[in-house]
Formats: C-alpha cells, structure tokens, sequence
C-alpha cells in the first residue's frame, strides 16, 4: 500500500505529516528545529528518506540540515554559500546600486536522478549546487551575467525561490527570482537566458519591453510537458508553451490575479491550481473566503474550490512554496497557511480537510509518494 509524507517548514520548526494512501488519518512529528525559520524542506525523488532542510535565524544564520532516515534524525551539511567571484552590485529599491550579499537559503531542490546532486536558491539572488549530498556548495555564476546588476529586491528580499528541473533533459532549468523575473538555462548553469517577453508589468518597470525586473512569484510545470509553463506573477496569472520564449495571460474569471502559489495536476497537464488573494497590500482571501480555484482547461477557465475550506472570516494567506500535489491515483493537493493549518484534498480539490491546526505560520509544504 502506497503512503505520503508531507514535510512542513514553519516559521518555527519543521514537521513531518504521514498518512496512508487513504490521506483521512495523519501522524505528525516535530517540531525538528524548534524555535528556527525553516525556509524549505524537500526529498529527494531518488532516494526518499534523503531529506534536505533550509534552517534560518535572525540570530544564528544559516544552516543547512540533512536526514537519511526520512526525518527522523538529522546532522547539519555543508553550509558555506559564497558567490563565485566578486558579484559587483545590484539594483536597490531606490534605484541605486547596493553589493551583493548572502543571507539564507529559500529553496532546495535535489536532482531526479542523482541523490547527491542538490540545488539550493538563495537571497542574494543565486543559484548553488551540490555533487556530494550538500557537503560543499558550488554557485553556477552565470545566472547573474543575465543582467543582474538590473535586479533588485521584491517586499521579501531579493530571493531565488523556485527551480525546476527539467526531467527530459538535465541541462535545461528554470528559476524565478523576485523581483528579476524567470531565466532559463538549456547547458547545464554556464548561460542564462531571461525569459519574461509578454510579461506586464506598467506599475513596477516603466519600459514594457524590459528583460528582467518583473516580479515573478512561483513557477510550475508538468514532467511529461517540459515546455508548457505554468506561472503567478505578482499580477496575472500566466503560461508560455514554449519553454518561455513568450507568455500570455491565463487569469480569466479569476477573483483575484494576485496570488503566490501555483501547481499542476500529478496526472492531469491541464489541470492548474492557484489561490488568489485580493492585492498586494492586502495578503488574504477575497471576501474572507479561503478558496483554492482549479482550471482544467490550461487557464481558459477556472472554478473555486471550497468544499471543507472556511468560507467567513478567514484572513490567512498561502506563501509561495505551501502548496503541492501527490502522485496517487486520485491526485492529492496540500496547502499550509499563515495561520498555521495545512489543509490537504484527497479528490483533486473537490473535498478538503484540515489535517493539521495550530502550527507556526507555513513556509512550505512538499509531499513525498512512498511505496
């Protein structure tokens, strides 16, 4: 029987939610790293019990965490970040130049065929990888030869927070970088492409043919369709089908395009999911209704979903890394949220329930398919 593990970074610990292939009863364990930011948590797809967790303090800084028994014990790995050469200076809120400057770990992604092969995204905006099971930490620098002395922070930092790998082919990634836009590498990290054409963006970059710059929130993609992109800027909801090189507007009948999550179906390539919240000034529900819409038709149109999520009064929002899908049959979709609840649907967002309450807020949420 098939079972899921679903691993919760919080703003004050890790925790590791275990259910059967049912997803009715959970067993929860945490919090690791109690009193910590845990930024991203994230398994390896090679070797599930390779756990990897991006451990933050204000007061302490950075460490990164390893587990090889699925979280039940973990030891710290390498934890040395430092860009490959001088990075020279990036753009500032107020449009001078400020030097570049390592701060966390936002994100973690290991390889889909090499359990020692990890990436990491960082503020400073960079993008780190590892060939010893994150020991040693290397920077691809060409990433920031794409016009990164143009970039400049988002409300958040200036952060690398999505990577995505292409499964059929190991030299082409994507990354998304706030506020700088989305990129593209199709030779393994040595050069970069930005890739924001049809990107609009009137309020943050005057000059609307403008490369980089644009406030791109998250990224996803379906393995078995590598070129179809699926994105939530910080207004708009988009796609490109051709790995990029141009995007149009998906966002409909949505209440909202704001938002900062977006994901795809296990089983379905058309099937999308986001969760609009009503502006940027404003990070909650529309009306103070937690709904989570699906558009089973690529962005042509789109549906709330509702069943168990609260429908008044609810003012919590759902950062850019709490939301995932599971591998089962019948596709499950996990959501946590500023308020502490990760809320998971075993019917592809039909039905809902929270399964956990209570926790810190939610940075992320990742879910492993076990056999």
């Amino acid at each position: 029987m098939s079972s899921v593990r679903v691993l919760v970074g919080t703003r004050k610990g890790a925790f590791i939610l275990r259910s059967d292939e049912k997803r009715k009863d959970w067993d929860i364990s945490g919090p690791h790293f109690a009193g910590w930011e845990i930024y991203h948590i994230n398994g390896s797809p090679v070797n599930p019990d390779r756990l990897y967790a991006s451990q933050s303090s204000g007061w302490f800084g950075q460490l990164i965490q390893r587990s090889d028994d699925g979280g039940q014990t973990w030891e710290p790995v390498g934890n040395e970040f430092a860009y490959a050469s001088d990075p020279g200076t990036h753009q500032w809120f107020d449009g001078t130049q400020k030097p570049w400057k390592f701060t966390r770990v936002w994100y973690l992604q290991p390889s889909p065929v090499d359990p020692e092969m990890v990436y990491a995204g960082v503020e400073d905006a960079a993008l780190f990888r590892s060939n010893n099971g994150g020991k040693t930490w290397q920077e691809l620098p060409g990433l920031r030869d794409a016009k990164g002395v143009l970039w400049q922070p988002g409300a958040g930092g200036m952060c690398l927070h999505t990577i995505l790998l292409d499964p059929s082919n190991p030299k082409r990634i994507f990354v998304a970088i706030s506020a700088a836009g989305a990129f593209r590498t199709d030779d393994g990290g040595q050069n970069w492409l930005p890739i924001n054409k049809g990107l609009n963006s009137p309020d943050e970059i005057p000059d609307p043919t403008a490369e980089v710059g644009h406030c791109v929130h998250n990224l996803a993609m379906h393995p078995s369709r590598p070129d179809v992109l699926f994105m939530q800027k910080h207004w708009d909801v988009m796609r490109s089908d051709n790995a990029g090189e141009m995007w149009h507007e998906i966002s409909g009948n949505l209440p909202s395009d704001f938002g900062f999550p977006i994901a795809v179906h296990a089983h379905e390539p058309e099937t999308v999911y986001v969760v609009p919240i009503k502006s940027d000034s404003e990070h909650f529900p529309p009306d103070g209704q937690l709904r989570v819409y699906r558009s089973r038709s690529g962005g042509e149109q789109w549906e709330p979903l509702t069943n168990g999520l609260p429908q008044r009064d609810c003012y919590v929002n759902v950062l850019r890394s709490a939301m995932a899908v599971d591998q089962l049959d019948s596709c499950g979709i996990y959501l946590g949220t500023t308020g502490g609840q990760v809320y998971a649907s075993p019917d592809s967002g039909d039905t809902w329930m929270a399964i956990v309450r209570d926790l810190p807020a939610v940075l992320s949420v990742e879910v492993q398919t076990l056999p």
